[in-house]
């Protein structure tokens, strides 16, 4: 078994966003996310999902799979962990230390980010209620200046439907948006006090790593056509102990990115970063 990770870890993500949609909101029309203020803003959640997807390209084991990017049949999350559950014998499926150590060794997702299962009672497994906190965190990330939101209609043309007489049905109007162009920043740390409660290790670490300057690979859709996300650097710090040199917001402060996508590294002593070009 790999040993768990004994520094304490902060990293910042510089990334632009050009005729694209980062991050549409479902209750807005899809449109990008933006802030009161106008920045733009890519959820935490979005950002997650996408580092899910690019560990399990990387050949990781993930328990929350999208439905099109699924690497067994499960159709949901609760069948997906019954069948895993399904492994272990009725006494060891009642020992909540032991099931939460099981399925953090078995799923990279949950030994990084956390999981709640709470599932009900299935054919051959127990009920279940277990809540893992994860030590890897990301915040949202926001635009350094307010974004240009271009919205434009498009015209769905094909015969969709089959009509009575035979002709091709009516066109079918909508809308698609997009930030004209927008540079964006986020910050995440990775505790070792909880590495060690759910055996993230150093490996994992360099994982995240990968997965973060290359989070926007395998992401192409109609949405964000393929270059239209781009990282621009990701600004990596390490510390020399646990509980690390400087506070994570002191760290965090230091990583700067300007409209041109331009970043600067105030310098900590002590403390010197890994800067990885995307």
């Amino acid at each position: 078994m790999m040993a768990t990770l004994q520094n304490k870890i902060d990293f910042a993500l510089v990334f632009t966003a050009k005729n694209a949609n980062p991050n549409g909101d479902p209750l807005g029309g899809n449109r990008p996310r933006t802030t009161s203020d106008g920045l733009g803003e890519v959820s935490d959640v979005c950002l997650k999902r996408k580092i899910r997807n690019r560990l399990q390209e990387m050949g990781n084991a993930i328990f929350v799979q999208m439905d099109d990017n699924k690497t067994d049949e499960k159709k949901s999350l609760s069948e997906r962990f019954n069948h895993f559950l399904a492994t272990l014998d009725k006494k060891e499926q009642k020992d909540k230390e032991l099931v939460s150590a099981k399925v953090c060794e078995q799923w990279m997702d949950v030994r990084s980010f956390g999981q709640v299962f709470a599932f009900k009672k299935g054919k051959d497994t127990a009920e279940v209620s277990i809540g893992i906190r994860g030590p890897v965190t990301i915040q949202a990330a926001f635009s350094v200046e307010p974004v240009i939101i271009e919205s434009i209609q498009i015209t769905k043309s094909v015969n969709s439907e089959t009509t009575e007489d035979g002709r091709k049905s009516s066109d079918t109007m909508g809308m698609k948006h997009r930030v004209s162009q927008g540079v964006y920043v986020t910050y995440g740390s990775i505790s070792p006090q909880l590495a060690e409660k759910t055996g993230f290790s150093r490996e994992d670490a360099n994982e995240i790593k990968k997965a973060l300057a290359t989070i926007f690979e395998g992401d192409e859709s109609s949405a964000r056509p393929s270059g239209s996300m781009q990282v621009v650097e990701l600004v990596w710090f390490e510390h020399k102990n646990k509980s690390g040199q400087y506070s994570s917001a002191k760290v965090h402060r230091t990583v700067k990115a300007d409209k041109d996508g331009k970043v600067t590294v105030e310098p900590l002593e002590g403390l010197t970063p890994e800067r990885i070009e995307g």
